[in-house]
């Protein structure tokens, strides 16, 4: 893709007859493949992708007209798609025989007609029967033929979007894949759901993914080297689908609608991902949670100590828990009390973070945070954005690095609180500080003069909105800030033209992008590109 086209498509600045010429230059090129016989929507020709990318960015603008969006749909069926998931193409702009991904697409939202189902329910491409199985509200003929789809990833699909009654009817099916699909599926029943976990009740299935390909006994490579291969990865079957039921278990654990009468039982199951998924689940009886807390596996109690389910008992007992992963995860359960959390904080490198329990902190919490004598706690307090005006000032004040660094960015900051922290702790700060929303230009060209570098704070300042030229001049002298000041709308036009020529092509798309490009040069740049691509 030609960056500067790229970059000129998402231009807000780029007038409308500009705009238009771009969407020539995209559609025709793309043309010629779609008279090919393409329906599948797959590009044939590497210079299609080109096409498709300038129309696709184009396609992300928020001026588009309806015009304009009509002409970018015959850009190709994955810019049809991106423009009716957008709400730019309605069923009147549609065509389900030749454009039946963009069809699929406003199906999936709710905004194609009913009688498209049917169309598609015959498609020869399975790719679009599958994708029309994962749709809401089919009528109730289109369930029941790709309920009988051949192609087993048709059916699957269906099981794991379908309605009660279907999923139902579909974990009768005797292919486990789709019995699978149907453990996912939260319109499942109870019931049914206690029936696919147990096994018991159901007929065995006759086939899985792994049987359809192989002979059993096979067990997956984990290192397969077949390029077509499309098996998971722990695929295996020795006659009873056994990865595939494995696979049911635990999706059916990880769905909210099965009966915790159901699952409890896998608490002492042999595999340790089935335990997992148990120790997850809000409805945890108290019981089962206790037995869990002993498991040999640390991820199993690292899943139980962020569960919300758990109670306090057992977390102050997981708060001694010998793996530090249990304990970083402890630190993020809700209802974690904060004497607990303090312990954490001084055993545990648990980073920056607004931890849930510190987010739903009550005033006095607040206050008493704000005292604490672990600097780690007061940086917890100070990730909060709601912070009273007093408690804010004190954390900016913190004689704790780490509490400064993480206030920084606090809204409501006064610049003499902001050039404050600077000169206390210089470039452990300065990202923040150039991030805060109230730094005001001059700080900003002054955090951009110091030295050595501050490299995350040339990156902040390239992205503030009150970043003058000056200080986005001297961001330009950093790899990863250049891309990000090239589109900044206060770089001075002559520098926005210069990099348009940049060797890397990320500061000149940005630069092309940048609405400060002058419209001259926005016209030479399309009618050059118009002129090549009349030509080619």
């Amino acid at each position: 893709m030609n960056p500067v086209l790229h970059g000129l498509a998402a231009n807000p600045a780029l007038p409308a007859e500009l705009v238009d010429r771009l969407i020539e230059i995209a559609v025709a090129d793309v043309r010629p493949n779609l008279a090919t016989g393409l329906t599948s929507g797959l590009a044939a020709d590497p210079s299609r992708d080109l096409a498709t990318d300038l129309a696709s960015a184009l396609a992300e603008r928020a001026d588009l007209s309806r015009a304009q969006a009509r002409a970018l749909a015959a850009g190709g069926p994955e810019v049809a798609v991106q423009l009716a998931y957008a709400g730019r193409l309605t069923d009147a702009d549609v065509d389900p025989l030749t454009q039946p991904q963009a069809a699929l697409a406003l199906l999936d939202e709710g905004a194609g007609r009913p009688e498209w189902a049917r169309v598609l329910a015959a498609d020869p491409d399975v790719r679009h029967r599958e994708k029309l199985a994962a749709c809401p509200g089919l009528p109730a003929d289109v369930v029941e033929r790709l309920a009988a789809d051949p192609d087993v990833r048709v059916v699957a699909e269906l099981a794991l979007w379908t309605t009660p009654e279907a999923a139902t009817r579909l974990a009768e099916h005797p292919h486990a894949e789709v019995r699978r699909a149907v453990a996912a599926n939260e319109a499942t029943p109870p019931a049914v759901l206690s029936l696919l976990i147990g096994g018991e009740g159901l007929a065995p299935a006759r086939r899985c993914p792994v049987c359809d390909r192989e002979v059993p006994p096979f067990v997956h490579d984990p290192h397969c080297p077949r390029p077509d291969c499309d098996l998971r990865a722990g695929a295996a079957c020795d006659g009873s689908h056994r990865s595939t039921v494995h696979e049911t278990r635990q999706l059916a654990l990880r769905n909210p609608a099965t009966p915790t009468e159901a699952v409890v039982r896998f608490a002492d199951d042999p595999s340790s991902l089935l335990r997992t998924e148990l120790a997850a689940r809000h409805d945890l009886p108290p019981h089962v949670a206790r037995r869990l807390a002993d498991d040999p596996v640390p991820g199993v109690r690292a899943a139980l100590a962020e569960n919300p389910a758990t109670d306090e008992a057992l977390i102050r007992m997981l708060a001694s828990d010998r793996d530090p992963e249990v304990r970083r995860s402890l630190a993020h359960h809700p209802q974690v009390p904060l004497d607990v959390l303090t312990r954490l904080a001084g055993a545990t490198r648990i980073g920056p973070t607004l931890l849930p329990r510190i987010e739903a902190a009550t005033a006095a919490e607040v206050v008493e945070l704000a005292a604490s004598p672990h600097p780690t706690v007061r940086m917890f307090l100070a990730a909060r954005r709601d912070l009273p005006d007093g408690i804010r000032d004190a954390l900016a004040a913190d004689p704790d690095a780490k509490v400064v660094k993480s206030v920084a960015s606090h809204p409501g900051l006064s610049e003499a609180r902001l050039r404050a922290m600077v000169d206390r702790y210089g470039v452990q700060v300065a990202a923040m500080v150039a991030a805060n929303p109230d730094a005001s230009p001059s700080l900003l060209e002054e955090l951009s003069r110091q030295r050595p570098p501050a490299k995350k704070a040339l990156r902040a300042i390239a992205r503030h909105p009150r970043a003058t030229a000056t200080a986005l001049a001297a961001c330009l002298a950093d790899d990863r800030a250049r891309p990000v000041a090239a589109g900044h709308p206060a770089l001075p036009p002559h520098l926005v033209v210069e990099l348009l020529n940049h060797a890397d092509e990320a500061v000149s798309e940005a630069a092309a992008a940048n609405p400060s490009l002058p419209r001259p040069v926005m016209e030479t740049l399309v009618r050059e590109a118009h002129g090549e691509a009349a030509h080619d």
